[in-house]
């Protein structure tokens, strides 16, 4: 008697769990519930550094990306550069890219990157990862190759150390390299410059972020050559005061 009491209440119980979730019928979009909206389109704009650098020669850097796209195909729009402090445009680099995550943490890009500033104009094919790597250390890997016979590479990374839940210190770092110099560009071969920094942000809120920091930039071989011969010093140490801020 008491054996079948308890598989009536187990048999009761079960079959109100099944009612209780649709029961399989035509109504559900799939057998385990509905399906991930993974079609959805988002759109995301991120300024990284808006900044103005002060030392032997003050300018302004900016440093953004902006995507739109689904979980798995997206287009990505990157752009950098500096104005000097005689209004001229530097390091003006711009990117157009597809990105496919490949990994739960790592995407492939490839596109087109334009070189658009004061100085002459450079296209290239591109082709990179960008990341988070172990111990949440985001990189980008990014190779590069013009219809000239020309090939370079950049290499970036950053790391947000917080002191607090607002306040933030941020290293980073940015390499290039080319195949072969470019004097028209003030660019040698090889490890031609860096571009790293120490910045200390707090965050008012996610999307706002003040920062004061420092400001390291090297030029190296051939390019130091060129920056000298400009009547330039090919280093640079400057204080930053900036914006970190997207949508």
């Amino acid at each position: 008697m008491k054996y079948s009491l308890c598989v009536v209440l187990l048999l009761g119980s079960s079959g109100a769990a099944f009612a209780q979730h649709g029961g399989g019928g035509a109504s559900e979009a799939a057998p385990f519930g509905s399906p991930v909206e993974d079609q959805h389109v988002w759109t995301h704009l991120i300024a990284e550094q808006l900044e103005g650098r002060f030392g032997r020669e003050d300018g302004f850097r900016w440093n953004g990306e902006a995507w739109a796209g689904t979980d798995s195909n997206r287009v990505w729009l990157k752009s950098e550069g500096e104005t000097n402090g005689k209004g001229r445009v530097e390091e003006g680099q711009h990117e157009l890219l597809y990105d496919r995550p490949i990994t739960s943490f790592f995407d492939l890009q490839a596109g087109l990157r334009s070189d658009i500033d004061s100085g002459a104009g450079r296209n290239w094919a591109a082709f990179g990862i960008e990341g988070l790597a172990p111990l949440f250390f985001h990189v980008s890997v990014t190779g590069y190759a013009s219809s000239a016979g020309h090939y370079a590479a950049k290499l970036e990374g950053n790391y947000d150390l917080l002191l607090t839940q607002r306040l933030i210190l941020q290293p980073e770092l940015e390499l290039n390299f080319y195949s072969k110099p470019d004097p028209k560009r003030g660019l040698g071969a090889g490890l031609a410059d860096l571009d790293t920094g120490l910045r200390l942000r707090y965050e008012f809120s996610r999307k706002f972020a003040p920062y004061i920091g420092v400001a390291y930039e090297n030029r190296f071989a051939g390019g130091a050559a060129l920056a000298r011969t400009a009547g330039e010093k090919p280093s640079n140490l400057r204080f930053t005061f900036g914006l970190r801020a997207w949508l």
